[in-house]
């Protein structure tokens, strides 16, 4: 009789499921490269940050510095020499062995004269690095740098091998759980799960990247089920109808994507044009009209969730009638400027509603659409261009403000020597108190026009876990992701 029961439950409950061990992740963006210490894409990290290639550190999904391939590290009493202790076999794709001979490479070539890294500065403060032996490595800082573990944890501070740097753009080796097997440009990035990797195998096996400019054909993708799930949802105006739908799970959070009307300070000189520009934008309503509500107003260049925030919204309030008093007392009635707008759909429907609110005060624009090779080579390399939209999603990056040679040319002394005193303080109520005064700078200066923190709003799956909701850095972690049965 038990035996008999035995069999009619195995027969009603039928053979065990297999875990689903593969994912297709949607992208809107295609990267130009695959590597991160030679490009200024945020697609580039969105597909290889912690799966491909990994730093010394790295952040976590809470945004917390952690360990990577340094499993610890001591700084000295001064705070000028790091000691960073390496996993022991720890190997790249191609079978060669990542040792300290590599860190020092790395960090070499990413500040050297002719660095192509677009994070260089993160690097500056670094006098010399040396394998001390093959697992322990000493960098030694011209000044004091509390920053050092965060700007390590940036993709553009990941680690190459000598053998294979040249051609990480388009072969990439690196040291993550994931290598590289196929780029179909135009189309897919594929993955497959590297079987010597150092670390807790994922529970993924494969994984591709499939880009989808088009918005509508994001939606249409998600629903006939040929993508798994979409991160960063180019399609807000669509969510309500995935929060209906029980196979889906919609993702909403936060990403260090302060979203700006960029200015050519180069080109628009005066602070009262800049300080106009400002005036005309209403916040809102391009929240409201290109992102259906999803979005933080921000008056300065930084993430709304810091704890060193200061709210400057006001400072540049929507007041058209204070723009156009601006604009008369600089003499500059008669101003047409060229808005150059990238792929993102921040940027084409948020240009579409800016145009409209600049010329509600007498600014007119030429809008170009450009494809996002077409803006890194003219408006972030070349610097061609008045006005343009783009998030910036790198972490904490408020010092970008002091790099003349960045693509909105903005040169002042005085806040290049207060983020000088930001690198060398490592108390930190007075950094905080520092930070709160470099916000300010550029909220008076008016360097750009500041709209939004990003949202991070995504699709995915109902069945999958491990998906970051929130973006403290431009990624696609797939290392904890994972399919329910």
């Amino acid at each position: 009789m038990f035996a008999r029961l035995t069999a009619i439950l195995a027969l009603v409950s039928g053979p065990a499921l297999a875990q689903q061990t593969d994912i297709t992740i949607g992208m809107q963006l295609e990267p130009p490269n695959l590597d991160p210490t030679g490009g200024a894409a945020a697609a580039i990290d969105e597909v290889v940050y912690a799966n491909v290639f990994e730093g010394l550190t790295r952040f976590g999904p809470d945004g917390s510095v952690q360990p990577a391939l340094a499993e610890s590290w001591d700084v000295s009493e001064d705070g000028t020499v790091w000691t960073f202790s390496l996993r022991d076999g720890v190997t790249f794709h191609d079978g060669t062995t990542m040792d300290a001979d590599d860190v020092v490479f790395t960090l070499d070539r990413a500040r050297s004269e002719d660095s192509t890294n677009a994070q260089k500065a993160l690097f500056s403060g670094i006098d010399s690095v040396e394998a001390v032996d093959p697992t322990t490595v000493r960098i030694t800082l011209s000044a004091p740098n509390g920053n050092l573990g965060f700007n390590l944890a940036w993709g553009d501070a990941v680690i190459v091998a000598p053998e294979s740097a040249e051609t990480n753009a388009t072969a990439p080796v690196g040291t993550g759980p994931f290598t590289v097997t196929n780029w179909v440009q135009g189309d897919r990035v594929e993955l497959a799960a590297y079987p010597d990797y150092w670390g807790a195998t994922p529970a993924l096996e494969r994984a591709t990247f499939k880009f989808i400019s088009d918005p509508n054909a994001a939606f249409a993708a998600m629903m006939a089920g040929d993508i798994d799930a979409f991160p960063n949802f180019p399609a807000p105006e669509t969510l309500s109808s995935f929060e209906a739908d029980p196979r889906f799970s919609v993702i909403v959070g936060s990403t260090e994507g302060e979203t700006i009307l960029a200015i050519n300070n180069a080109e628009l000189t005066d602070p009262k044009v800049r300080q106009a520009i400002s005036h005309a934008i209403d916040r809102q309503a391009i929240i409201d009209g290109a992102m259906f509500g999803y979005g933080t107003p921000i008056g300065s260049h930084f993430a709304p969730h810091n704890p060193d925030y200061v709210d400057l919204t006001g400072k540049s309030a929507y007041d058209p009638e204070r723009a156009r008093a601006l604009l008369e007392e600089a003499g500059a009635t008669d101003l047409t400027l060229r808005l150059m707008l990238p792929p993102p759909a921040y940027a084409r429907r948020g240009g579409e509603i800016v145009a409209s609110q600049l010329r509600e005060v007498g600014i007119e624009t030429e809008i170009s659409n450009l494809e996002w090779a077409q803006w890194l080579e003219q408006v972030f390399r070349g610097k061609d261009y008045d006005l343009t939209i783009v998030s910036h999603t790198e972490p904490a990056d408020i010092n970008i403000y002091a790099r003349p040679d960045y693509y909105f040319q903005y040169d002042d002394a005085e806040f290049q020597a207060l983020m000088t005193q930001i690198g060398a303080t490592a108390d930190p109520v007075m950094r905080s108190e520092l930070l709160k005064d470099a916000q300010r700078m550029i909220a008076d200066d008016y360097v750009n026009a500041y709209l939004f923190q990003l949202a991070k709003t995504g699709v995915a799956d109902a069945r999958i876990e491990g998906l970051w909701e929130n973006a403290p850095t431009q990624a696609n972690d797939l290392t904890g992701v994972s399919w329910t049965q």
